[in-house]
């Protein structure tokens, strides 16, 4: 590994992107949260999560650093059918956070794969690539043609409704949302 022992800490912030093409049938039930392995979305964000904070242990030379913040959002964009993955991490060390911004979005991807290969094979993962980065030496960086990357401060933005289920449809339908009270044993 690189020597950063003699580099100041600073604030660093990273945004990275990955893309999910899906078939028409499996948007739809990714959309309907009906894929047979569960909430593909919601398993996939903690995915995301989990392995950001690890990304030292994927990527061999990558240095362990402590994260301020990780956060995956996954949206559905209808028009493409694909799940759109934007992973944003942050910290205060000598080194950058690029990398685990980077693992936490392939990781989401591979998982939003995972949890939908059942239903079809040809789903694919594009376009996972750094967004944006700011803090260290280098200073601020953004990919060209790129949004502004969502600042720490910003409201992430809204997932893409799914169709309701459990309590929410049958309040929908007018049914009664509550479940019988358990008899005691």
């Amino acid at each position: 590994m690189v020597d950063v022992g003699q580099k100041p800490e600073t604030t660093r912030r990273a945004v990275a992107r990955a893309l999910v093409k899906l078939p028409e049938e499996v948007f739809r039930l990714v959309r309907q949260n009906a894929i047979a392995k569960g909430d593909v979305l919601t398993v996939a964000q903690i995915a995301g999560i989990q392995t950001g904070k690890k990304a030292s242990e994927w990527i061999p030379l990558c240095h362990p650093i402590p994260l301020d913040k990780i956060d995956v959002r996954l949206s559905l964009d209808e028009p493409r059918h694909c799940v759109t993955i934007e992973a944003e991490a942050a910290t205060r060390a000598a080194t950058g956070v690029e990398m685990e911004a980077m693992v936490a979005a392939a990781a989401a991807a591979l998982t939003v794969y995972d949890m939908c290969k059942g239903t079809d094979r040809s789903i694919t993962v594009e376009e996972i690539g750094l967004v944006s980065k700011s803090g260290g030496k280098s200073g601020t960086w953004k990919r060209s043609g790129e949004e502004a990357a969502q600042q720490p401060d910003d409201k992430p933005p809204q997932p893409m409704s799914r169709e309701p289920r459990g309590a929410t449809a049958r309040k929908m339908a007018g049914k009664k949302t509550r479940r019988p009270a358990r008899q005691p044993r």
